[in-house]
């Protein structure tokens, strides 16, 4: 299977701004600016026409070494994903590289990020709600072959809904 997915951007790297898709004007709305002071580790959006545990598309993290725009189509290298529980919900952060920038063209799984990378993405998201008092509970990479099969089954869910 292509492990090569369109991610759309919904948060640039290094933002503290929460932005979402209005999923009724299809407009990029600011959600929120982070109760922390910390920025998103990586790019952050969806995929589109998925749909994960929780109600919303499945999420995409995509390390890059630039940040885009909220609505930027960015093709992504998925490389694993993240085991979260967010609020009492599972919530899978699907990670990945641009597939289009030559910076990441040796990495093809998570063991080819660095263990620092890997770290600080898991402390974003152990502490990035801890100020408005939601708990998130942060578990275990998964390697591609785990993260393309729940992509898999976001998508079989996407069409059955």
């Amino acid at each position: 299977m292509n492990n090569v997915v369109d991610a759309v951007i919904e948060i640039p790297l290094k933002t503290k701004n929460k932005f979402e898709i209005d999923k009724k004007s299809n407009r990029i709305k600011l959600d929120r600016v982070l109760y922390s002071a910390m920025s998103y580790p990586a790019e952050y959006g969806y995929i589109e026409n998925t749909l994960a545990n929780d109600g919303d598309p499945l999420d995409i993290l995509v390390i890059s070494s630039e940040p885009t725009f909220p609505g930027c189509i960015v093709p992504a290298r998925v490389i694993g994903y993240l085991s979260v529980i967010d609020n009492g919900h599972e919530d899978y952060k699907l990670i990945s590289v641009v597939n289009v920038d030559p910076r990441y063209n040796e990495v093809k799984c998570l063991n080819d990020l660095s263990n620092f990378t890997l770290e600080e993405i898991k402390n974003f998201f152990q502490n990035y709600k801890t100020l408005q008092n939601i708990e998130v509970k942060v578990y275990d990479y998964y390697d591609t072959d785990k993260a393309l099969k729940l992509i898999e089954e976001c998508k079989k869910r996407y069409l059955e809904r």
